[in-house]
Protein backbone atom coordinates (compact mmCIF):
# COMPACT_ATOMS: atom_id res chain seq x y z
CA UNK A 1 0.00 0.00 0.00
CA UNK A 2 1.31 3.81 -0.45
CA UNK A 3 1.50 5.51 3.31
CA UNK A 4 2.06 9.30 3.45
CA UNK A 5 4.75 9.96 6.26
CA UNK A 6 3.90 13.78 7.54
CA UNK A 7 6.13 15.35 9.42
CA UNK A 8 7.05 18.53 11.16
CA UNK A 9 10.74 19.79 11.53
CA UNK A 10 11.97 16.16 11.32
CA UNK A 11 12.81 13.88 8.42
CA UNK A 12 14.18 14.26 5.83
CA UNK A 13 16.29 16.79 7.30
CA UNK A 14 19.51 15.97 8.99
CA UNK A 15 18.54 17.49 12.30
CA UNK A 16 14.79 16.90 12.39
CA UNK A 17 13.54 15.22 15.19
CA UNK A 18 11.88 11.32 15.20
CA UNK A 19 14.49 11.05 12.51
CA UNK A 20 15.70 8.08 12.93
CA UNK A 21 12.22 6.40 13.71
CA UNK A 22 10.79 7.78 10.88
CA UNK A 23 14.08 5.92 8.72
CA UNK A 24 13.60 2.85 10.53
CA UNK A 25 9.60 2.59 9.71
CA UNK A 26 10.58 3.00 5.96
CA UNK A 27 13.36 0.36 5.62
CA UNK A 28 11.97 -1.61 8.20
CA UNK A 29 8.63 -2.10 6.01
CA UNK A 30 9.97 -2.81 2.46
CA UNK A 31 6.24 -4.31 1.21
CA UNK A 32 5.19 -0.77 1.02
CA UNK A 33 5.61 2.49 -0.44
CA UNK A 34 6.06 6.14 1.06
CA UNK A 35 5.63 9.54 -0.21
CA UNK A 36 7.17 11.87 2.08
CA UNK A 37 5.89 15.53 3.02
CA UNK A 38 7.48 17.44 5.37
CA UNK A 39 7.36 20.54 6.60
CA UNK A 40 10.35 22.62 7.76
CA UNK A 41 10.86 24.74 10.76
CA UNK A 42 13.83 27.03 9.56
CA UNK A 43 16.07 28.62 6.70
CA UNK A 44 18.88 26.47 8.88
CA UNK A 45 17.74 23.31 9.12
CA UNK A 46 16.97 22.98 5.15
CA UNK A 47 20.41 24.03 4.56
CA UNK A 48 21.92 21.24 6.47
CA UNK A 49 20.36 18.78 4.16
CA UNK A 50 18.45 16.11 4.11
CA UNK A 51 19.70 12.20 5.47
CA UNK A 52 20.00 9.68 2.84
CA UNK A 53 16.56 8.21 1.39
CA UNK A 54 15.75 4.86 1.18
CA UNK A 55 14.61 3.99 -1.90
CA UNK A 56 11.01 3.04 -0.89
CA UNK A 57 10.30 6.50 -0.38
CA UNK A 58 8.60 7.80 -3.93
CA UNK A 59 7.83 11.41 -4.16
CA UNK A 60 9.04 14.01 -1.22
CA UNK A 61 6.96 16.83 -1.02
CA UNK A 62 8.31 19.79 1.00
CA UNK A 63 7.01 23.13 2.34
CA UNK A 64 8.57 25.71 5.06
CA UNK A 65 6.96 27.18 8.27
CA UNK A 66 9.23 29.49 8.61
CA UNK A 67 8.05 32.74 6.90
CA UNK A 68 9.03 32.11 3.10
CA UNK A 69 7.66 35.63 2.15
CA UNK A 70 10.48 37.02 4.66
CA UNK A 71 13.38 37.69 4.38
CA UNK A 72 15.81 34.77 3.42
CA UNK A 73 18.81 34.97 6.06
CA UNK A 74 21.44 33.19 4.32
CA UNK A 75 20.87 35.70 1.57
CA UNK A 76 20.11 39.54 2.63
CA UNK A 77 17.71 41.25 0.47
CA UNK A 78 16.26 38.32 -1.12
CA UNK A 79 13.33 36.34 -0.65
CA UNK A 80 13.02 32.87 -0.15
CA UNK A 81 11.65 30.83 -2.33
CA UNK A 82 9.73 27.67 -0.34
CA UNK A 83 10.58 23.98 -1.61
CA UNK A 84 6.63 23.44 -1.79
CA UNK A 85 4.48 25.86 -3.59
CA UNK A 86 2.43 27.89 -1.11
CA UNK A 87 -0.45 30.10 -2.86
CA UNK A 88 -1.22 32.83 -1.80
CA UNK A 89 -4.02 34.79 -3.10
CA UNK A 90 -7.15 36.30 -1.72
CA UNK A 91 -5.42 39.78 -1.74
CA UNK A 92 -6.41 41.32 -5.17
CA UNK A 93 -8.92 39.58 -6.92
CA UNK A 94 -11.22 38.73 -4.00
CA UNK A 95 -14.88 38.86 -5.25
CA UNK A 96 -18.11 39.50 -2.48
CA UNK A 97 -18.74 36.14 -2.07
CA UNK A 98 -15.29 35.03 -1.11
CA UNK A 99 -15.00 37.82 1.26
CA UNK A 100 -18.62 36.93 3.05
CA UNK A 101 -16.63 33.27 3.46
CA UNK A 102 -13.70 34.43 4.81
CA UNK A 103 -15.17 36.45 7.47
CA UNK A 104 -17.40 34.15 8.45
CA UNK A 105 -14.48 31.03 8.50
CA UNK A 106 -12.65 33.44 10.46
CA UNK A 107 -14.75 34.94 12.59
CA UNK A 108 -16.23 31.13 13.69
CA UNK A 109 -12.53 30.17 14.30
CA UNK A 110 -11.04 33.19 16.19
CA UNK A 111 -14.29 33.10 18.28
CA UNK A 112 -13.62 29.47 19.44
CA UNK A 113 -10.38 30.42 20.18
CA UNK A 114 -10.89 33.40 22.38
CA UNK A 115 -13.24 31.83 24.35
CA UNK A 116 -10.41 28.72 25.75
CA UNK A 117 -11.15 26.02 27.65
CA UNK A 118 -13.62 28.06 30.33
CA UNK A 119 -16.14 27.72 27.06
CA UNK A 120 -16.33 23.50 27.72
CA UNK A 121 -19.67 22.01 27.76
CA UNK A 122 -21.27 20.78 30.29
CA UNK A 123 -22.80 16.94 30.53
CA UNK A 124 -24.36 16.07 27.53
CA UNK A 125 -24.37 19.68 25.77
CA UNK A 126 -22.58 20.11 22.61
CA UNK A 127 -18.95 21.44 22.85
CA UNK A 128 -19.54 25.11 20.79
CA UNK A 129 -15.80 26.12 20.56
CA UNK A 130 -14.86 23.42 19.13
CA UNK A 131 -17.78 23.05 16.75
CA UNK A 132 -17.03 26.74 15.83
CA UNK A 133 -13.58 25.84 15.26
CA UNK A 134 -13.97 23.16 13.30
CA UNK A 135 -16.58 25.32 10.59
CA UNK A 136 -13.75 27.71 10.75
CA UNK A 137 -11.19 25.42 9.97
CA UNK A 138 -12.30 23.40 7.36
CA UNK A 139 -13.89 26.22 5.73
CA UNK A 140 -10.94 27.94 5.49
CA UNK A 141 -9.35 25.38 4.09
CA UNK A 142 -11.76 24.48 0.96
CA UNK A 143 -11.52 28.14 0.54
CA UNK A 144 -7.86 28.20 -0.13
CA UNK A 145 -8.77 25.28 -2.48
CA UNK A 146 -10.59 26.76 -4.45
CA UNK A 147 -9.59 30.76 -4.69
CA UNK A 148 -5.39 30.05 -3.65
CA UNK A 149 -3.70 30.89 -0.60
CA UNK A 150 -4.37 32.53 2.62
CA UNK A 151 -1.21 34.21 3.55
CA UNK A 152 -2.65 38.01 2.31
CA UNK A 153 -6.00 37.38 3.92
CA UNK A 154 -5.08 36.42 7.33
CA UNK A 155 -2.65 38.97 7.52
CA UNK A 156 -4.80 41.76 6.27
CA UNK A 157 -6.51 44.62 8.54
CA UNK A 158 -9.85 42.49 7.98
CA UNK A 159 -8.59 39.73 9.82
CA UNK A 160 -7.10 41.92 13.18
CA UNK A 161 -10.31 43.88 13.05
CA UNK A 162 -12.38 40.16 13.40
CA UNK A 163 -9.87 39.32 16.28
CA UNK A 164 -10.11 42.85 17.77
CA UNK A 165 -13.60 41.91 18.02
CA UNK A 166 -13.72 38.33 18.99
CA UNK A 167 -11.19 39.06 22.00
CA UNK A 168 -13.39 42.32 23.23
CA UNK A 169 -16.26 40.06 23.22
CA UNK A 170 -18.20 39.48 26.59
CA UNK A 171 -17.22 36.23 28.02
CA UNK A 172 -13.68 36.03 27.16
CA UNK A 173 -11.11 35.22 30.15
CA UNK A 174 -9.58 38.51 31.27
CA UNK A 175 -6.00 37.88 29.84
CA UNK A 176 -7.37 37.60 26.66
CA UNK A 177 -10.05 40.42 26.76
CA UNK A 178 -7.01 42.77 28.02
CA UNK A 179 -5.16 42.52 24.47
CA UNK A 180 -4.04 45.78 22.36
CA UNK A 181 -3.91 46.51 19.03
CA UNK A 182 0.06 44.62 18.65
CA UNK A 183 -1.11 41.55 19.92
CA UNK A 184 -3.99 41.85 17.91
CA UNK A 185 -1.18 42.12 14.78
CA UNK A 186 0.99 39.55 16.46
CA UNK A 187 -1.90 36.72 17.11
CA UNK A 188 -2.70 37.58 13.55
CA UNK A 189 0.80 36.82 11.74
CA UNK A 190 1.12 33.77 14.78
CA UNK A 191 -2.63 32.22 13.36
CA UNK A 192 -1.13 32.43 9.81
CA UNK A 193 1.91 30.68 10.20
CA UNK A 194 -0.19 27.82 11.88
CA UNK A 195 -2.60 27.50 8.91
CA UNK A 196 -0.08 27.97 5.93
CA UNK A 197 -0.55 24.27 5.81
CA UNK A 198 -4.29 24.87 4.54
CA UNK A 199 -2.58 26.69 1.15
CA UNK A 200 -0.63 23.84 0.21
CA UNK A 201 -0.64 22.54 -3.39
CA UNK A 202 -0.80 19.14 -1.74
CA UNK A 203 -4.03 17.88 -1.97
CA UNK A 204 -5.18 16.53 -5.34
CA UNK A 205 -4.99 13.00 -6.84
CA UNK A 206 -1.45 13.06 -7.73
CA UNK A 207 -0.26 13.87 -4.14
CA UNK A 208 -2.21 13.10 -0.88
CA UNK A 209 -5.10 11.94 -2.94
CA UNK A 210 -3.09 9.35 -4.01
CA UNK A 211 -2.42 7.62 -0.85
CA UNK A 212 -4.02 4.96 1.38
CA UNK A 213 -3.11 6.17 4.64
CA UNK A 214 -1.65 9.13 6.09
CA UNK A 215 1.01 8.55 8.68
CA UNK A 216 1.78 11.72 11.07
CA UNK A 217 4.81 11.83 12.68
CA UNK A 218 3.53 14.05 15.40
CA UNK A 219 0.58 16.09 16.04
CA UNK A 220 0.20 19.44 15.73
CA UNK A 221 0.81 21.01 12.30
CA UNK A 222 2.30 17.73 10.78
CA UNK A 223 -1.37 15.88 11.42
CA UNK A 224 -2.99 19.17 9.47
CA UNK A 225 -2.36 17.81 6.10
CA UNK A 226 -3.54 14.58 7.18
CA UNK A 227 -7.27 16.19 8.39
CA UNK A 228 -7.79 17.79 4.88
CA UNK A 229 -6.77 14.57 3.23
CA UNK A 230 -9.57 12.58 5.17
CA UNK A 231 -11.72 15.64 4.45
CA UNK A 232 -11.16 15.96 0.92
CA UNK A 233 -10.63 12.36 -0.32
CA UNK A 234 -11.79 9.98 3.15
CA UNK A 235 -8.17 8.86 3.74
CA UNK A 236 -7.94 7.52 7.01
CA UNK A 237 -5.32 9.12 9.63
CA UNK A 238 -2.73 7.74 11.95
CA UNK A 239 -0.94 9.76 14.48
CA UNK A 240 2.00 9.07 16.10
CA UNK A 241 3.27 11.27 19.44
CA UNK A 242 6.50 10.17 21.00
CA UNK A 243 6.45 13.69 22.68
CA UNK A 244 3.81 16.13 23.55
CA UNK A 245 3.51 19.15 20.66
CA UNK A 246 1.09 20.85 22.79
CA UNK A 247 3.10 20.11 25.60
CA UNK A 248 6.66 21.07 23.86
CA UNK A 249 4.13 24.59 23.13
CA UNK A 250 2.73 25.15 26.70
CA UNK A 251 7.01 24.78 27.95
CA UNK A 252 8.31 26.99 25.27
CA UNK A 253 5.51 29.59 25.24
CA UNK A 254 7.05 31.56 28.44
CA UNK A 255 10.03 32.11 27.27
CA UNK A 256 9.06 33.76 24.10
CA UNK A 257 8.59 37.89 23.78
CA UNK A 258 5.43 37.65 23.08
CA UNK A 259 3.13 39.13 25.23
CA UNK A 260 0.61 37.69 27.38
CA UNK A 261 -2.75 37.75 25.52
CA UNK A 262 -0.83 36.10 22.28
CA UNK A 263 0.49 33.49 24.42
CA UNK A 264 -3.24 32.41 25.99
CA UNK A 265 -4.45 32.97 21.98
CA UNK A 266 -2.13 30.58 20.46
CA UNK A 267 -1.92 27.79 23.69
CA UNK A 268 -6.09 27.84 22.90
CA UNK A 269 -5.70 27.43 19.34
CA UNK A 270 -3.01 24.66 19.43
CA UNK A 271 -5.67 23.17 22.29
CA UNK A 272 -8.14 22.79 19.84
CA UNK A 273 -6.58 21.95 16.84
CA UNK A 274 -5.14 18.90 19.19
CA UNK A 275 -8.83 17.64 20.20
CA UNK A 276 -9.83 17.68 16.37
CA UNK A 277 -7.24 16.15 15.51
CA UNK A 278 -7.41 13.29 18.07
CA UNK A 279 -11.26 13.22 17.33
CA UNK A 280 -10.83 12.74 13.30
CA UNK A 281 -8.02 10.11 13.67
CA UNK A 282 -8.82 6.56 12.95
CA UNK A 283 -6.25 5.28 15.21
CA UNK A 284 -3.37 7.55 18.16
CA UNK A 285 0.13 5.66 18.88
CA UNK A 286 1.03 7.11 21.48
CA UNK A 287 4.84 6.36 22.42
CA UNK A 288 4.42 6.18 26.16
CA UNK A 289 1.54 6.44 29.21
CA UNK A 290 2.62 9.77 29.65
CA UNK A 291 1.70 10.80 26.00
CA UNK A 292 -1.09 8.98 26.29
CA UNK A 293 -2.21 11.16 28.84
CA UNK A 294 -2.28 14.32 27.39
CA UNK A 295 -3.98 12.78 24.76
CA UNK A 296 -6.76 12.00 26.96
CA UNK A 297 -6.57 15.42 28.75
CA UNK A 298 -7.30 16.74 25.33
CA UNK A 299 -10.58 14.30 23.95
CA UNK A 300 -8.70 11.28 22.43
CA UNK A 301 -11.25 8.75 22.69
CA UNK A 302 -9.52 5.71 24.69
CA UNK A 303 -11.12 3.19 22.17
CA UNK A 304 -8.64 4.86 19.49
CA UNK A 305 -5.83 4.75 21.81
CA UNK A 306 -2.47 1.97 21.26
CA UNK A 307 0.80 2.56 23.31
CA UNK A 308 3.62 1.73 20.62
CA UNK A 309 7.20 2.28 22.30
CA UNK A 310 9.47 3.52 19.77
CA UNK A 311 11.87 1.29 19.02
CA UNK A 312 15.33 1.24 19.29
CA UNK A 313 18.68 -0.47 18.16
CA UNK A 314 19.99 -3.07 20.87
CA UNK A 315 22.81 -4.29 18.83
CA UNK A 316 24.90 -1.18 18.92
CA UNK A 317 24.93 -2.31 23.33
CA UNK A 318 25.54 -5.68 22.77
CA UNK A 319 29.06 -6.07 23.29
CA UNK A 320 28.69 -4.40 26.73
CA UNK A 321 25.28 -6.49 27.55
CA UNK A 322 25.92 -7.35 31.39
CA UNK A 323 29.61 -7.14 31.14
CA UNK A 324 31.48 -5.63 34.16
CA UNK A 325 31.91 -1.88 35.51
CA UNK A 326 34.70 -0.55 32.86
CA UNK A 327 34.92 2.21 34.79
CA UNK A 328 35.03 0.62 38.36
CA UNK A 329 31.99 -0.42 40.67
CA UNK A 330 32.28 3.02 42.44
CA UNK A 331 31.80 5.29 39.40
CA UNK A 332 28.80 7.16 38.36
CA UNK A 333 28.19 8.04 34.59
CA UNK A 334 25.46 10.63 33.31
CA UNK A 335 24.81 10.75 29.60
CA UNK A 336 22.68 13.54 27.79
CA UNK A 337 22.47 17.09 26.28
CA UNK A 338 23.65 19.34 28.34
CA UNK A 339 20.93 21.77 29.58
CA UNK A 340 18.61 23.31 32.06
CA UNK A 341 16.49 20.76 32.01
CA UNK A 342 18.35 17.94 32.53
CA UNK A 343 19.18 19.46 35.78
CA UNK A 344 22.83 18.45 36.41
CA UNK A 345 23.02 21.26 39.19
CA UNK A 346 20.95 18.88 41.93
CA UNK A 347 23.46 15.89 40.49
CA UNK A 348 26.45 17.20 41.93
CA UNK A 349 25.09 18.24 44.89
CA UNK A 350 23.40 14.79 45.16
CA UNK A 351 27.52 13.65 43.94
CA UNK A 352 29.03 15.89 46.53
CA UNK A 353 26.91 13.99 49.05
CA UNK A 354 27.53 10.65 47.55
CA UNK A 355 31.82 11.51 48.13
CA UNK A 356 31.38 12.17 51.74
CA UNK A 357 30.08 8.80 52.78
CA UNK A 358 32.25 6.83 49.71
CA UNK A 359 35.33 8.84 48.93
CA UNK A 360 36.56 6.70 45.83
CA UNK A 361 33.79 7.65 44.08
CA UNK A 362 33.47 9.18 40.43
CA UNK A 363 31.30 10.98 38.80
CA UNK A 364 31.50 10.77 35.12
CA UNK A 365 29.57 13.39 32.67
CA UNK A 366 29.37 12.50 28.94
CA UNK A 367 27.67 15.34 27.00
CA UNK A 368 27.85 18.31 25.05
CA UNK A 369 25.82 21.28 25.38
CA UNK A 370 22.86 21.57 23.32
CA UNK A 371 23.32 24.70 20.66
CA UNK A 372 22.99 28.00 21.50
CA UNK A 373 24.44 30.05 24.23
CA UNK A 374 22.38 28.63 26.97
CA UNK A 375 24.19 25.47 26.36
CA UNK A 376 26.84 26.75 27.28
CA UNK A 377 26.45 29.15 30.18
CA UNK A 378 25.09 26.14 31.59
CA UNK A 379 27.98 23.94 31.15
CA UNK A 380 29.92 27.26 32.65
CA UNK A 381 27.80 27.28 35.95
CA UNK A 382 28.55 23.62 36.21
CA UNK A 383 32.08 23.78 35.81
CA UNK A 384 31.77 26.89 38.71
CA UNK A 385 29.41 24.36 40.78
CA UNK A 386 32.15 21.72 40.31
CA UNK A 387 35.10 23.95 41.56
CA UNK A 388 33.21 24.96 44.49
CA UNK A 389 31.99 21.62 45.47
CA UNK A 390 35.11 20.33 45.56
CA UNK A 391 37.90 22.75 46.31
CA UNK A 392 40.48 20.41 47.09
CA UNK A 393 40.87 18.84 43.82
CA UNK A 394 41.95 21.58 41.54
CA UNK A 395 41.82 22.02 37.96
CA UNK A 396 45.05 19.87 37.57
CA UNK A 397 43.30 16.85 38.63
CA UNK A 398 40.13 18.15 36.31
CA UNK A 399 42.65 18.47 33.61
CA UNK A 400 44.62 15.41 33.99
CA UNK A 401 41.34 13.70 34.38
CA UNK A 402 41.86 12.68 38.20
CA UNK A 403 38.99 15.15 39.59
CA UNK A 404 35.99 13.17 40.50
CA UNK A 405 33.74 14.88 38.55
CA UNK A 406 35.03 14.90 35.05
CA UNK A 407 32.74 16.60 31.78
CA UNK A 408 33.84 14.45 28.49
CA UNK A 409 32.78 13.50 24.93
CA UNK A 410 32.19 10.13 23.57
CA UNK A 411 34.48 9.79 20.62
CA UNK A 412 37.97 9.65 22.14
CA UNK A 413 40.56 7.22 22.26
CA UNK A 414 39.52 6.26 26.13
CA UNK A 415 35.73 6.27 24.97
CA UNK A 416 35.19 5.63 21.34
CA UNK A 417 31.46 4.80 21.10
CA UNK A 418 28.73 5.48 23.32
CA UNK A 419 28.48 1.51 24.32
CA UNK A 420 31.25 2.25 25.96
CA UNK A 421 30.22 5.08 27.94
CA UNK A 422 27.67 3.10 29.35
CA UNK A 423 30.00 0.40 30.07
CA UNK A 424 32.54 3.27 32.00
CA UNK A 425 30.48 3.21 35.37
CA UNK A 426 28.26 1.01 37.65
CA UNK A 427 25.46 2.93 37.85
CA UNK A 428 24.07 5.11 35.20
CA UNK A 429 22.19 8.27 36.62
CA UNK A 430 19.49 10.30 35.22
CA UNK A 431 19.08 13.99 36.85
CA UNK A 432 16.06 15.30 34.74
CA UNK A 433 13.58 17.90 35.43
CA UNK A 434 11.94 17.43 32.52
CA UNK A 435 11.69 14.74 30.02
CA UNK A 436 9.46 12.81 27.42
CA UNK A 437 10.22 9.17 26.60
CA UNK A 438 13.54 8.56 28.50
CA UNK A 439 15.76 7.49 25.50
CA UNK A 440 19.36 7.26 27.82
CA UNK A 441 17.50 5.16 30.48
CA UNK A 442 16.52 2.76 27.37
CA UNK A 443 20.36 2.76 26.11
CA UNK A 444 21.28 2.16 29.92
CA UNK A 445 19.41 -0.94 30.36
CA UNK A 446 20.19 -2.23 27.00
CA UNK A 447 23.62 -2.19 28.67
CA UNK A 448 22.38 -3.99 31.61
CA UNK A 449 23.17 -1.30 33.68
CA UNK A 450 21.54 -0.31 37.00
CA UNK A 451 19.90 3.16 37.00
CA UNK A 452 18.92 5.94 39.15
CA UNK A 453 16.39 8.09 37.84
CA UNK A 454 14.24 11.00 38.70
CA UNK A 455 10.08 10.53 38.77
CA UNK A 456 9.48 12.52 35.35
CA UNK A 457 7.96 11.77 31.91
CA UNK A 458 7.63 8.42 30.85
CA UNK A 459 10.58 6.92 33.74
CA UNK A 460 8.43 4.85 35.75
CA UNK A 461 6.77 3.48 32.98
CA UNK A 462 10.35 2.78 30.91
CA UNK A 463 12.01 1.47 33.94
CA UNK A 464 9.29 -0.51 35.45
CA UNK A 465 10.81 -2.71 38.60
CA UNK A 466 14.30 -2.72 37.39
CA UNK A 467 15.95 0.72 38.65
CA UNK A 468 15.20 3.29 41.72
CA UNK A 469 13.02 6.21 40.95
CA UNK A 470 13.11 9.47 43.29
CA UNK A 471 11.70 12.72 43.27
CA UNK A 472 12.99 15.53 41.12
CA UNK A 473 14.86 18.24 42.13
CA UNK A 474 15.76 16.47 45.66
CA UNK A 475 19.62 16.09 45.96
CA UNK A 476 19.52 13.93 48.66
CA UNK A 477 16.90 11.49 47.57
CA UNK A 478 18.97 11.20 44.31
CA UNK A 479 22.27 10.67 46.78
CA UNK A 480 20.56 8.17 49.01
CA UNK A 481 19.85 5.64 46.10
CA UNK A 482 23.18 6.23 44.28
CA UNK A 483 24.49 5.51 47.44
CA UNK A 484 22.26 2.20 48.15
CA UNK A 485 23.34 0.41 44.72
CA UNK A 486 27.08 1.50 44.67
CA UNK A 487 27.39 -0.57 48.05
CA UNK A 488 25.50 -3.70 46.63
CA UNK A 489 27.10 -5.09 43.90
CA UNK A 490 24.74 -8.28 43.86
CA UNK A 491 21.65 -5.82 43.99
CA UNK A 492 23.30 -3.87 41.46
CA UNK A 493 23.94 -6.80 39.24
CA UNK A 494 20.20 -8.27 39.37
CA UNK A 495 18.95 -4.26 38.50
CA UNK A 496 21.53 -4.89 35.65
CA UNK A 497 19.94 -7.95 33.86
CA UNK A 498 16.86 -7.39 34.45
CA UNK A 499 16.98 -4.07 32.80
CA UNK A 500 18.36 -5.81 30.30
CA UNK A 501 15.74 -8.42 29.92
CA UNK A 502 12.99 -5.87 29.68
CA UNK A 503 14.64 -3.55 26.98
CA UNK A 504 15.15 -6.09 25.19
CA UNK A 505 11.47 -7.45 25.35
CA UNK A 506 9.77 -3.91 24.92
CA UNK A 507 11.79 -1.33 23.23
CA UNK A 508 13.55 -2.44 20.16
CA UNK A 509 12.93 -1.94 16.40
CA UNK A 510 11.39 -4.86 15.50
CA UNK A 511 8.61 -4.81 18.19
CA UNK A 512 7.91 -1.30 17.24
CA UNK A 513 7.73 -2.07 13.64
CA UNK A 514 5.68 -5.40 13.98
CA UNK A 515 3.06 -3.08 15.89
CA UNK A 516 2.96 -1.21 13.00
CA UNK A 517 2.85 -3.61 10.16
CA UNK A 518 -0.24 -4.65 12.10
CA UNK A 519 -1.68 -1.68 12.36
CA UNK A 520 -1.52 -0.73 8.44
CA UNK A 521 -3.37 -3.25 7.75
CA UNK A 522 -5.85 -2.93 10.25
CA UNK A 523 -6.67 0.21 9.27
CA UNK A 524 -6.52 0.35 5.55
CA UNK A 525 -8.94 -2.94 5.87
CA UNK A 526 -11.37 -1.32 7.78
CA UNK A 527 -11.38 2.00 5.21
CA UNK A 528 -14.69 2.43 3.43
CA UNK A 529 -14.30 2.46 -0.52
CA UNK A 530 -12.89 4.91 -1.99
CA UNK A 531 -13.88 5.71 -5.70
CA UNK A 532 -11.07 7.34 -8.05
CA UNK A 533 -11.71 9.88 -11.40
CA UNK A 534 -12.67 9.96 -13.71
CA UNK A 535 -15.52 7.51 -14.54
CA UNK A 536 -16.21 5.91 -17.69
CA UNK A 537 -18.65 3.84 -19.41
CA UNK A 538 -17.94 1.04 -17.17
CA UNK A 539 -17.77 2.96 -14.27
CA UNK A 540 -20.18 6.02 -13.96
CA UNK A 541 -19.09 6.97 -10.60
CA UNK A 542 -15.23 6.00 -11.08
CA UNK A 543 -13.40 2.71 -9.89
CA UNK A 544 -12.90 1.40 -6.67
CA UNK A 545 -9.71 1.58 -4.86
CA UNK A 546 -8.43 -1.83 -3.83
CA UNK A 547 -8.17 -1.75 -0.34
CA UNK A 548 -11.96 -1.45 0.60
CA UNK A 549 -10.72 -5.77 0.55
CA UNK A 550 -9.17 -7.68 2.85
CA UNK A 551 -5.80 -6.20 3.18
CA UNK A 552 -4.56 -9.86 2.28
CA UNK A 553 -5.49 -9.47 -1.25
CA UNK A 554 -3.72 -7.45 -4.05
CA UNK A 555 -5.82 -6.98 -7.23
CA UNK A 556 -4.41 -6.80 -10.06
CA UNK A 557 -6.96 -4.79 -12.35
CA UNK A 558 -10.38 -3.28 -11.86
CA UNK A 559 -11.82 -4.46 -8.76
CA UNK A 560 -15.42 -5.14 -10.47
CA UNK A 561 -15.21 -7.95 -12.99
CA UNK A 562 -17.57 -7.23 -15.48
CA UNK A 563 -20.20 -9.83 -15.98
CA UNK A 564 -19.72 -11.73 -18.92
CA UNK A 565 -23.69 -11.84 -19.26
CA UNK A 566 -25.92 -8.88 -19.04
CA UNK A 567 -27.79 -9.23 -16.31
CA UNK A 568 -25.47 -11.58 -14.48
CA UNK A 569 -24.22 -10.37 -10.94
CA UNK A 570 -20.69 -9.01 -10.58
CA UNK A 571 -18.42 -10.75 -9.07
CA UNK A 572 -15.24 -8.99 -6.94
CA UNK A 573 -11.79 -9.82 -8.83
CA UNK A 574 -10.59 -11.12 -5.29
CA UNK A 575 -13.06 -14.03 -5.30
CA UNK A 576 -11.98 -15.12 -8.57
CA UNK A 577 -8.94 -18.08 -8.44
CA UNK A 578 -5.42 -17.87 -8.16
CA UNK A 579 -4.75 -17.01 -12.06
CA UNK A 580 -6.77 -13.15 -11.30
CA UNK A 581 -4.24 -12.33 -8.66
CA UNK A 582 -0.88 -11.46 -8.63
CA UNK A 583 0.64 -10.40 -5.09
CA UNK A 584 3.44 -8.30 -6.67
CA UNK A 585 1.07 -6.74 -9.72
CA UNK A 586 -0.02 -3.07 -9.72
CA UNK A 587 -3.33 -1.86 -10.11
CA UNK A 588 -4.01 1.87 -11.67
CA UNK A 589 -3.70 4.05 -8.58
CA UNK A 590 -2.64 0.69 -6.33
CA UNK A 591 0.58 0.44 -4.18
CA UNK A 592 1.71 -1.95 -2.85
CA UNK A 593 0.18 -5.01 -0.14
Amino acid sequence: MRIGLLTDGGYPYATGESRLWCDRLVRGLPQHEFDLFALSRSADQEQRGWVRLPDRIGRVRTAPLWAPHEEDTRHPGRTRRPQGRIATGLGRAYGRRDRRRFTAHVTALVESVCAGPEAGPGPGEPDRAADLFTAGLYGLAELAQERGGLHTALRSEATVRIVESACRAPGTGRTVHSATVPDYLAFAAGLERALRPLSLDWYDDDALGAVDLCHAASGGAAALPGLLAKRFFGVPLLVTEHGVPLRAHYLAVPETPLSAPVRALLANFHGLLASEVYRQAALVTPGNTHVRRWQERFGADRDKLRTVYPGMEAERFAAVGEGEDGGGPGTLVWIGRIEPAKDLIALLHAFAEVRRDEPGARLRIFGAPVQGGEGETYLARCRALVAQLFPEEGTDAQAAGDHPVTFEEIGGAEVPDLAQAYAAGGVVVLSSVVEGFPISLVEAMFCGRATVSTDVGAVVEVVGGTGLVVPPRNPRALADACLALLRDPERRARLGAAARARALELFTVEQNLAAFRGIYLDLVGQAPARWTAPPDARHPAGRPRPFATPPEAHVLGDLIREPAVPGAARVPSWAVGAEGVCAGARGAGDGDA
